[in-house]
């Protein structure tokens, strides 16, 4: 029996003419991820030119450039990895998937999607374990002495929207009607 399922490129990244459209299966709009990491970054370089701008004039460093920054590094790589698996952009070894037969590609973007799903959902568990303790024994940050958990609870958390990112690009590709 031929084979008559729809063909199903998962590096497709959905793209329109215009840009417009970057995943027309998403629920929530993409550019709510492209805005948070964005802002994140913008904090970033706000933070470290004003200490590098500081250090030069007076030979005095801010003491919370660090701990903010790393935090908003944290933050921001794991909003652009919800937006990567909403639009389809995330990391793979093209040269083995070109080629693969259209069968072999969507058990490779199986076996991706559910590898994925599993280290996010272990990051979830790990994560909100971690947050606990911090919060339970009043952990606080090196630096600035806040709650350590402040920082921490986004890892959960945003491990979550990209668990919420992933099943939806799973579903879209399964239907056939990834982009």
């Amino acid at each position: 029996m031929p084979d008559t399922s729809p063909e199903i490129d998962p590096r497709d990244t959905g793209r329109t003419e215009t840009g417009t459209d970057l995943a027309p299966h998403a629920r929530v709009p993409v550019k709510l991820e492209e805005a948070l990491g964005a802002a994140a970054m913008a904090l970033i370089v706000v933070i470290s030119f004003g200490n590098v701008l500081v250090r030069y004039l007076t030979n005095v460093s801010f003491a919370f450039t660090e701990e903010f920054s790393i935090f908003l590094l944290v933050f921001m790589t794991f909003v652009g990895a919800s937006a990567a698996f909403a639009t389809n952009e995330h990391i793979r070894i093209t040269f083995f998937l070109d080629r693969m037969g259209p069968r072999t590609r969507i058990a490779a973007e199986a076996v991706t999607l559910a590898a994925t799903t599993a280290m996010f959902a272990l990051i979830v568990y790990y994560g909100g374990q971690v947050t606990y303790d911090e919060w339970y024994w009043g952990e606080t940050s090196p630096g600035l002495g806040y709650p350590a958990w402040i920082y921490t609870v986004w890892l959960p958390l945003l491990s979550l929207a990209i668990l919420g990112r992933v099943i939806g690009r799973a579903v879209a590709t399964f239907r056939g009607r990834a982009r």
